[in-house]
């Protein structure tokens, strides 16, 4: 019997304040159940404009403690309602000076199983990043899930193979990527890196981008949000360029053994000649 998972992810644009953000996301989640899918991700930050346009301390007021702060608890009391898996991206404050770019990941009971904080953190013009979040430091978790072995990649994570490999040995089935990546920065390489690291790592690829431009900059955020198989294939099609969108897609789960068979990626690694790689 296959593993068909319905899995959703949600764009959209800013709303122009916290509350009327997240309410959009909680009627996306309940619009998702409806379609019978047990899990949804939601893109980076997904409570607050992208503020990383600029440089400025105000923007700290973001952050929540997680998993105790009020929108995540708000997200387990969703999951527990709709009996949904939720990846939920926010600004993390774990103490005073300490700030991560984060994802809590909430099973469909609605407890809290865990988060992961975004490892690589951008510096250029238009993602000021390091002026707000510490790099991550909990590697790269694989949460055991109602629907299955999830992990999580964010937005800037997706540059770097190392990432999408520990996920992938870790045993993750479907790996989130809440992103906010604008159109004049790097959109080629959007449909290009996502389905090279599912059949390279041989997993499901949630890929989540913001759409629009918001108060703080000139960003240009073009959604195009997917799924993509461990073939490297579209699940269904693309999200729009221009609009919030909900995607609700079949995922079936016995495919990726079905292409570690066939591909033996794993079986061919070379652990023994990587020590460079980690090198300085």
């Amino acid at each position: 019997m296959s593993r068909i998972v319905r899995a959703a992810l949600f764009q959209t644009a800013w709303t122009g304040d916290k509350e009327s953000m997240i309410a959009a996301h909680e009627k996306a989640a309940r619009d998702a159940a409806a379609q019978g899918a047990g899990i949804i991700g939601f893109q980076e930050v997904f409570n607050a404009p992208y503020f990383c346009q600029v440089q400025e301390p105000e923007h700290y007021a973001w952050a929540e403690p997680v998993p105790d702060g009020p929108t995540v608890q708000r997200m387990c009391a969703l999951a527990r309602q709709l009996g949904m898996v939720m990846v939920v991206p926010v600004y993390e404050v774990e103490q005073a000076g300490f700030y991560y770019n984060t994802a809590a990941v909430i099973d469909a009971d609605g407890s809290f199983l865990g988060k992961y904080r975004k490892h690589h953190i951008p510096q250029v013009h238009g993602f000021w990043e390091k002026y707000y979040f510490r790099p991550g430091n909990l590697g790269w978790p694989v949460f055991e899930t109602a629907v299955g072995k999830v992990g999580v990649n964010i937005c800037y994570d997706r540059h770097f193979p190392e990432g999408w490999r520990a996920l992938g040995l870790a045993g993750a089935e479907i790996v989130y990527n809440p992103s906010a990546t604008s159109r004049g920065l790097s959109a080629y390489l959007w449909q290009l890196e996502q389905p090279a690291a599912a059949v390279a790592n041989e997993y499901f690829v949630a890929a989540i981008n913001r759409v629009g431009v918001e108060e703080y900059g000139d960003d240009d955020f073009y959604g195009t949000s997917y799924f993509v198989d461990p073939r490297g294939r579209f699940v269904g099609e693309v999200a729009s360029d221009k609009h919030e969108e909900l995607l609700v897609r079949e995922l079936d789960l016995d495919v990726i053994d079905q292409v570690r068979q066939q591909w033996a990626f794993y079986r061919d690694r070379r652990p023994d000649a990587y020590g460079p790689l980690t090198g300085a």
